[in-house]
């Protein structure tokens, strides 16, 4: 197919971001020819300008990333997720005060033998995943345009035409929108979102810590939103903090000092004077999904799909489940003969991936509705809620599968095998 001279390559994919890029590599390693295109310049070194943000990744996806063989570049930089610990705080410090009696504690030794000795999770800075991605491309010999940016793409009976700012037009069986919520791809398509603001803001920054964070993260539910503390490499944490859109602008255009003093009183003493590295970084919070995940000759991959709150880390899991499926549907129908970009293919990648999908967004917007308040009624219903499932081990267990994507119909690749 990809010998064809008419045809640029087999997928074209618009959006190299990790979700993009794992697809690249998993096609290509698959035998099929993928393009690359983005609108940032495309580098293996680690970017001048220190990016803190972090990202959970859940163990199944991790395996995706081993199983491609980014394991020499990623293990050194990725920090085992071994305990999560869940507490119903109140203002104004998620650390201070009493210990509430509704908490939730998972360990990764609970499901030490059927994870393979996995932990819940791993934290990683995306610009090392970035590095570590981008170098992995570029040794497999993939074709990368960046920066490019796609303007247009269409659709004929026997392949998708993707035109670029410059002019250029590539033509392949299958184009891939993995560009973010704004997708260039989706719109072209006539796919429409549904969705709604949060009107929160996240507050992501990077925090060096006095004292040993022991691999724990810590989750802490507030009125304003969730206060995340995930442990990274030497000693530091990434700090995901949810308020409100009002206090969030607050934050970003605070002096230095004045956001010291807010992020120790909501962090607390227990792990020490704490340091911040780097900016931070803020980002309005909404729920965005795609109303269908195919159309003729795409297919949507990642935000350009789904986009959802972060209060659960599950957002770049999604969209590496997502490649990992996708990259299984297309290589095994490249196998078989058939045309990789025809409806009866990309409804197989669609119909695998909306429940999951839709169950886990419609989840996660429940929950930003059950704990970002601090109604007193509901907080001693999810107060009892979690009590109770910390004390009932079966269900404890489950939560932890689900968190570390090893639950339901697994592509290969989330199961470590090679396509």
């Amino acid at each position: 197919m990809s010998g064809s001279p008419e045809l640029s390559a087999d997928v074209v994919i618009a959006g190299a971001g990790m979700a993009g890029a794992t697809l690249a590599i998993a096609l290509q390693r698959g035998g099929l020819k993928p393009i690359l295109v983005d609108p940032v310049a495309f580098d293996a070194q680690l970017a001048p300008a220190f990016d803190g943000r972090a990202s959970a990744i859940a163990y199944a996806a991790y395996r995706q990333w081993r199983a491609l063989g980014l394991a020499e570049a990623l293990d050194p930089h990725a920090q085992r997720i071994e305990q999560i610990l869940v507490t119903d705080g109140r203002t104004p410090g998620a650390a201070t005060g009493a210990q509430t009696p509704f908490f939730l504690r998972f360990d990764s030794d609970e499901i030490a033998e059927r994870s393979e000795g996995e932990p819940l999770g791993y934290l990683l800075e995306n610009r090392r995943t970035r590095a570590g991605l981008a170098a992995a491309v570029q040794a497999e010999g993939i074709e990368v345009l960046a920066p490019a940016r796609v303007t247009s793409c269409r659709s004929t009976p026997r392949r998708a035409e993707v035109a670029l700012a410059d002019g250029r037009v590539l033509t392949a069986p299958l184009v891939v929108g993995a560009e973010g919520r704004g997708s260039v791809v989706r719109e072209a398509a006539g796919i429409g979102v549904i969705g709604w603001p949060y009107a929160q803001t996240g507050v992501v920054a990077t925090v060096r810590l006095e004292r040993p964070h022991e691999g724990v993260a810590h989750e802490y539910f507030l009125p304003g939103g969730p206060f995340a503390i995930l442990p990274l490499t030497d000693n530091r944490a990434s700090l995901v903090w949810t308020e409100t859109t009002a206090r969030g602008q607050a934050l970003k255009s605070a002096r230095s000092e004045i956001f010291q003093a807010h992020l120790e009183r909501r962090f607390g003493e227990f792990l020490g004077g704490i340091t911040v590295e780097g900016p931070v970084f803020t980002y309005p919070l909404s729920l965005q999904l795609a109303e269908r995940f195919a159309g003729p000759r795409v297919a949507l991959l990642g935000d350009a799909a789904h986009g959802v709150h972060p209060i659960a880390g599950q957002g770049l899991n999604l969209g590496l489940k997502g490649a990992a499926a996708l990259a299984e549907v297309l290589v095994d129908a490249a196998r078989l003969g058939e045309d990789i970009g025809s409806e009866v293919v990309l409804e197989r990648y669609a119909a695998w991936r909306r429940f999951d999908t839709v169950t886990l967004s419609a989840g996660m917007d429940a929950f930003v509705r059950l704990f970002s308040n601090d109604n007193p009624v509901i907080r001693m219903a999810r107060g009892v809620g979690m009590a109770a499932v910390n004390r009932i081990g079966p269900a404890r267990r489950f939560f932890m599968h689900e968190a570390g994507g090893a639950v339901g119909d697994l592509p290969r690749l989330l199961r470590g095998e090679a396509l």
